[in-house]
């Protein structure tokens, strides 16, 4: 079977302490890594506000998975992101060959400008 590469950022609700949206993050990676998906990079973009109130919520906390997986495996992380009270919006999207070669270049990017500052 053939992993592809999919991204998938959700949006928890602004009320979370900062706790509890680390466990929400470690759920999400556990539930990932428990069916074999393996995570290439995450990054946590923080309190943002959102293009149009969700839940009379303007704001959230975003964060990005980027991983590797078997397709089936899309619909039971929606279907847990969708039983998540504290997610209030997600997206998944499958990487075409352009998507991953971007992805590649952006890390790489972030690594060199990450070395240059230590």
């Amino acid at each position: 079977m053939m992993l592809k590469q999919y991204e998938t950022v959700f949006i928890m609700t602004p009320v979370l302490s900062d706790e509890q949206m680390k466990e929400t993050v470690s759920k999400f990676q556990k539930f990932l890594k428990d069916k074999g998906a393996e995570i290439i990079q995450e990054d946590h973009w923080g309190l943002r506000k959102l293009a149009y109130p969700i839940q009379k919520k303007s704001t959230g906390f975003y964060h990005l998975i980027h991983y590797k997986a078997e397709g089936n495996l899309i619909a039971e992380l929606e279907l847990e992101l969708k039983r998540d009270e504290r997610i209030i919006r997600f997206l998944t999207v499958s990487l075409d060959k352009h998507g991953v070669a971007y992805n590649e270049k952006r890390r790489k990017e972030k690594e060199v400008s990450t070395n240059q500052e230590s």
